[in-house]
């Protein structure tokens, strides 16, 4: 768990220190931006807690997480949670699906908002998912559970240009700000 958590904060505190040099974001006014990025690394992992508290409460991990949480082990049922995250292939913001449909909103949000605190949230967002993605590739060689209930059949190949694809967009978008 302090591992996952180190590797999406180094990789999100390194992206933005070079937007916030690139782009001129050093002063105390683009707190907005940092704030952003801060929560939108935090966003994604809430799929997590959906699947288990709502989609699908009944699964042994699920009342495992929600007996830890009655005791109040909240550190406890991070670390079961982060421990089991292959077994939940059904969840909602970790489909190529919603990928798809998050580049285009983040694409408008950066090119039309004036607003560093969004700016800051899709792309921290969009930085997590990519993650999380190249996690699954090096776990698996592949992303089959994010290809799961999407219309075409990808091969491993065509799954890590995919991923390549949304690292090279998200190096674009971070010059859009």
């Amino acid at each position: 768990m302090k591992k996952e958590i180190f590797v999406h904060f180094a990789f999100f505190v390194s992206l933005f220190i070079f937007i916030s040099i690139a782009r001129g974001y050093l002063s105390f006014s683009s707190w907005p931006f940092w704030l952003g990025g801060l929560v939108g690394t935090s966003l994604p992992d809430i799929d997590h807690l959906l699947y288990v508290f709502f989609l699908k409460p009944q699964e042994l991990t699920s009342q495992r997480v929600s007996y830890l949480v009655g005791k109040r082990d909240i550190w406890g049922s991070l670390e079961l949670l982060a421990e089991t995250r292959s077994e939940r292939s059904k969840l909602i913001f970790h489909t190529a699906t919603f990928q798809l449909i998050f580049i285009i909103l983040t694409f408008f949000v950066l090119t039309s908002s004036g607003s560093l605190f969004g700016r800051g949230l899709v792309l921290a967002f969009f930085l997590h998912l990519i993650i999380d993605q190249a996690v699954d590739l090096a776990a698996t060689g592949g992303l089959s559970n994010w290809f799961k209930n999407f219309p075409l059949e990808l091969d491993a190949r065509k799954q890590k240009t995919y991923w390549w694809l949304q690292v090279v967009l998200l190096l674009i978008f971070s010059f859009f700000l």
